[in-house]
């Protein structure tokens, strides 16, 4: 057992007495099967932590407006959820639309994994680094071309596909962010946070399972 997980077994013992012990983390992402078939693969250790994952076909503001319904649902059930994340892209939404979500998302403590444009700019990342805007359907043919099959949009088994390369992808993701001096997601293309949302559910992985881990942890702050 890794010290990681040894530590987060030991404060949960802590928790003794209290209507839950496990961390709770809810997605939702605006598409309805590309981003939930992959975040549902993560072999994640079900002692530790309950994930659901949700695809919603809302986008930007909106489905922030139902993070924050679902969240509230929950605390009132008395099972709070610890992590809320919004999945979603820039893609050609209004502006105004894109900024006012991630507002809204600060205010209710509620994290967003963000691509510009569109979330196969994670799955690019795992091969290669990339800082030019390109049109979103170049994304799928690059994709496809150093995989070396056809990219299909809805693949379930993506996760297991690129997990080798996935220390790669945080690293270029991590560097394509740093370049942005400030920060302006509705703005900087290519740009991706999706990362963050990985390292995340890494954490929780099974101690059992043979997946490739990653020693790129942040800290857990809410926004």
């Amino acid at each position: 057992m890794t010290i990681k997980a040894w530590q987060r077994k030991k404060d949960l013992s802590r928790r003794v007495g209290t209507r839950y012990i496990r961390d709770r983390i809810l997605i939702l992402c605006e598409g309805k099967r590309t981003e939930p078939n992959y975040f549902r693969q993560f072999p994640l250790d079900i002692k530790l932590m309950e994930l659901k994952v949700k695809g919603t076909g809302s986008n930007t503001l909106s489905l922030v407006e139902e993070a924050i319904r679902l969240g509230q649902g929950a605390a009132g059930n008395g099972r709070p959820y610890n992590q809320i994340w919004c999945v979603f892209d820039r893609d050609s939404f209004p502006a105004g639309n894109f900024n006012q979500a991630f507002k809204v998302a600060k205010t209710n403590r509620i994290r967003i994994a963000y691509s510009n444009q569109c979330f196969e700019l994670w799955y690019l990342l795992h091969f290669d680094f990339n800082d030019a805007a390109i049109d979103r359907n170049e994304y799928g043919l690059r994709i496809s071309k150093y995989m070396g099959r056809k990219y299909r949009k809805n693949d379930k088994n993506m996760y297991g596909l690129l997990k080798e390369r996935q220390g790669n992808a945080i690293r270029n993701a991590k560097t394509l962010l740093s370049r942005y001096h400030p920060c302006n997601p509705e703005k900087d293309d290519p740009s991706t946070s999706v990362h963050e949302l990985v390292e995340t559910l890494n954490e929780f992985i099974s101690d059992d399972s043979q997946e490739t881990r990653t020693t790129y942890r942040p800290p857990r702050s809410s926004p």
